[in-house]
Formats: C-alpha cells, sequence, structure tokens
C-alpha cells in the first residue's frame, strides 16, 4: 500500500513539474531540493519526506493535501476512512492522514490528522504556509512542542494553536507516547 501511494505520488510531483514547463534543475531552483533527489523521487527510487515535501508545495504553489489529492478526484460529501489518503514519512515515521472529502473545489477547508512518533520532529519552511488565510492545530493525544519562528509552544491533548504570519515550524514530539494532532488549513482563495 505504502509503495503505490509512493508511485502515486512521484507521478504527481512529475505532473506537477512538467505542467509549470520546469525542468529538474529548474524545479531544483524552486524549491532548495537538489536535482539528483528530485529524480530519484519522480523515478519512485526513494520516498520524500514530509520537510521535502514541504518545500516542494511551496515551490509548486500548492498546500500538502493538494500535492496528496489525486488529480481529477471526483467530489464527494463523505470520506470514508479506507479512502482517505495516508502516508509514512520514511525519516521520522510520521503518518499524514487526508482527512476531507475528495474534490476540493466545494470548500478551501483542509482537515490533516497527523501521527508524530515519540522523539520525531519535522520541519517546514516559511514559504509552504504563504498560500493559507488561516492554519489551526488541535491536538488529540500526547503532546507537541511546536515551534513558529522564534516562538515554542507546547500544547497539550484538547489545546489548540492558530499560527501567526508565515514562518518557519517545527512540529516535535518530546514526549514518550505518540502525539495525534488534527490541523485545519483555509486555503487563500485563487485568482481566475
Amino acid at each position: 500500500m505504502q509503495d503505490d501511494i509512493d508511485q502515486a505520488l512521484s507521478r504527481r510531483l512529475r505532473g506537477e513539474r512538467e505542467a509549470r514547463g520546469w525542468s529538474l534543475a529548474g524545479l531544483a531552483r524552486h524549491s532548495g531540493v537538489s536535482k539528483a533527489m528530485l529524480s530519484r523521487i519522480e523515478r519512485g527510487e526513494c520516498s520524500p519526506t514530509a520537510s521535502l515535501l514541504g518545500r516542494l508545495s511551496a515551490a509548486f504553489g500548492l498546500t500538502m493535501s493538494e500535492i496528496f489529492r489525486p488529480p481529477g478526484a471526483a467530489e464527494g460529501q463523505v470520506a470514508r476512512r479506507a479512502a482517505q489518503p495516508s502516508w509514512r514519512d520514511p525519516a521520522t515515521g510520521f503518518v499524514r492522514r487526508s482527512l476531507t472529502p475528495p474534490g476540493g473545489s466545494l470548500t478551501p477547508l483542509e482537515l490533516v490528522l497527523g501521527e508524530l512518533p515519540p522523539g520525531a520532529a519535522i520541519t517546514y519552511p516559511a514559504a509552504s504556509y504563504v498560500f493559507t488565510d488561516d492554519h489551526q492545530i488541535v491536538v488529540l493525544e500526547g503532546e507537541l512542542t511546536f515551534r513558529e519562528g522564534a516562538a515554542t509552544t507546547v500544547l497539550a491533548a484538547g489545546d489548540c494553536l492558530r499560527l501567526g504570519a508565515p514562518a518557519a515550524c517545527e512540529y516535535a514530539n518530546r514526549g514518550a507516547v505518540p502525539c495525534r494532532y488534527v490541523v485545519a488549513v483555509l486555503r487563500r482563495a485563487r485568482g481566475p
């Protein structure tokens, strides 16, 4: 199952690059990811990390959920658990599951369930947040240490944090048990 997800992700990333008319070198310039790594990802030889996907989503001007959404996904009002795209970061064991029903044209709201193993941390560049109007995190279980720029906030179960202006961020689980949280992202409206 993970191999299928990785192959679909490889095709999606290559398709986004080609749709923009970018070479691998061009995408490397836009994302800060090496051409060699991009080539390996597009050939399906390795799975990108969450941090690397954050840099690619920023380069493409897409949210992470948009990168994981299959092109041409049919609109729907229900996202059954078995059909929710799930992906595991090969470097940290972080699991990301898209909760929002398929399609996306009905609402710019995206919901994502994250599970961060004990001792794991993932970072995202500020550029991966510039196309959102609102971004909130609700911790369901465990404890999340969230760094936004120079500010660090420790969130326990039930706590909710609204992110501020785009800044480099880190999600870290300093505890002994997995941290489960929901991220709600409101995508900025796109022009015609």
